[in-house]
């Protein structure tokens, strides 16, 4: 065994350092895995203007330093590691790193997040950031008065369209059927609506343009029945379809839904595992903000030293 905490949390970004934040100004000296992806989705989002406190915006980067920073003041220790199982069978809680060291703890905290579906280009994976993004909310403020294009035919999709269109100067949504998956009354909005346009039955081949120099200038679209390819100028690619739970190594031990996110008791982050605390994405499939998150990690922090203060013998 390496070492044996109070706290463990499992994943960093807003929620996890925040938990750290938290538990470690109660004297719970937390310990912080940071993973394969230090900080969360947020290290890779280059401007945040919603983030309460910053009136002149921060990059992803630069907020999660700062947490960082603020979590490792108070006595928070962190490791640049990822965690490869966990053994939630009986406390100490046993958890091992991707070097099959053990560590034993009291109470864990889950903040392993959900990542994006992303098309799988690599022009799609090179422009992220720099016009690419997987968040209309966070990111629709920058494409005023621009043309913006929504890959996806899903509720999410077309939410994020319709929200698209109070920035955009035209939204063209992209889907490969020809029918939306999305509600009846969703659907009918869009096809309505006076700044969206439909390209049906068609995928998205290439993201067109330079990362840090014009960043997304246009896409290549290929019609899926015709094959004929056509190319959209726009500045944005906002791409809804869908969100991985980070969760693979809980099945069978906690409680997920049928999206692979974990199950929160009612109003708390506690899990059906006594001990056991889940904040952030991984259990939020429905806000996936930064400050959502945030409060969640506060939360779980806060659930965490009440039950240890329960349980001390």
């Amino acid at each position: 065994m390496k070492e044996h905490r109070k706290v463990i949390i499992i994943g960093t970004g807003p929620s996890g350092f925040t938990a750290a934040i938290y538990a470690a100004r109660a004297n719970l000296e937390p310990l912080i895995f940071e993973g394969a992806q230090p900080g969360g989705q947020l290290a890779t989002t280059t401007d945040i203007e919603n983030f309460p406190g910053f009136p002149e915006g921060v990059t992803g980067p630069d907020l999660m330093d700062k947490m960082r920073e603020q979590a490792l003041r108070f006595g928070t220790k962190n490791v640049f590691r990822s965690i490869s199982r966990v053994d939630l069978s009986s406390h100490p809680f046993k958890i091992y790193d991707d070097e099959d060291d053990e560590y034993t703890t009291d109470t864990l905290i889950i903040s392993t997040g959900a990542s994006a579906k992303y098309l799988g280009l690599e022009s799609e994976n090179k422009l992220k950031g720099f016009g690419v993004s997987a968040c209309a909310t966070c990111d629709g403020f920058f494409y005023r008065e621009k043309d913006i294009v929504m890959v996806g035919g899903g509720d999410t999709a077309l939410e994020e369209a319709l929200y698209l269109t109070h920035f955009g100067k035209t939204v063209t949504v992209i889907h490969r059927r020809d029918e939306f998956r999305a509600s009846t009354f969703m659907s009918n909005k869009v096809k309505n609506h006076e700044k969206i346009r439909i390209k049906w039955d068609s995928v998205v081949e290439e993201v067109l343009g330079e990362p840090g120099v014009t960043g997304v200038i246009g896409v290549r679209i290929k019609n899926v029945k015709t094959n004929e390819t056509e190319v959209l100028p726009c500045s944005g690619l906002f791409i809804a379809i869908g969100h991985r739970p980070n969760t693979t190594i809980f099945k069978g031990l906690l409680d997920l839904d049928e999206n692979g996110y974990i199950i929160t008791k009612p109003k708390t982050s506690r899990t059906n595992v006594e001990g056991v605390f889940a904040c952030g994405d991984v259990q939020d499939p429905a806000y996936r903000q930064a400050i959502t998150a945030a409060g969640s990690g506060c939360q779980a922090a806060i659930d965490a030293e009440r039950w240890i203060s329960e349980n001390e013998s």
